[in-house]
């Protein structure tokens, strides 16, 4: 890993790893409180965001939006988060300077957790949690192109990782409405 300014960067990719702020900086986002049931490994807790809303159903995937989150993916973040979203062995244990390697994306993960709103801005403007080293996004990329990702990210989860996204989002759409 080379070192740019404070963060620290993953050779091969200029614009790196999408996937290390989601996970790290989102998982910074978690707290200890109400676990949920994944079809992965335990997840670690996430804070419930609001009153419950009125659910639509689950969306059906887009399948051109997978397939163009995919090949961002593997441009800028599988150098760090793995070919197949799989993260660093350890992930959960802090970096000598206090940071986390790069999560999973994959339901062993905890980017199911968050809103898609959180994700993109994470992306974009950063977490600005101090155990993320993941770099800003938001000259490399736009909120569509991290959209795709996540609708990759999205793909590769079961349908309760996909659930707990999806009431997440809806209840930040019900807040800023």
């Amino acid at each position: 890993m080379s070192k740019l300014g404070t963060r620290t960067l993953c050779p091969g990719s200029a614009s790196l790893s999408l996937v290390a702020l989601l996970l790290v900086t989102a998982g910074a986002a978690c707290s200890s409180g109400d676990a949920v049931p994944s079809t992965g490994a335990s997840p670690p807790s996430f804070p419930v965001l609001g009153e419950p809303v009125e659910q639509t159903p689950l969306p059906e995937l887009d399948p051109e939006a997978v397939g163009r989150g995919q090949v961002l993916y593997e441009a800028d973040c599988a150098v760090c988060h793995g070919a197949n979203g799989e993260g660093v062995p350890n992930w959960q244990t802090r970096n000598d300077d206090g940071s986390f390697p790069p999560p999973p994306q994959d339901v062993n993960g905890h980017t199911w957790h968050h809103a898609d709103q959180l994700l993109v801005d994470i992306v974009l403007n950063g977490s600005g949690f101090p155990q993320s080293n993941m770099p800003l996004f938001a000259g490399s990329l736009n909120e569509n192109d991290v959209m795709d990702i996540l609708e990759f990210f999205k793909s590769t989860w079961g349908p309760t990782e996909r659930d707990v996204n999806w009431q997440a989002t809806q209840r930040v759409q019900a807040e800023q409405q």
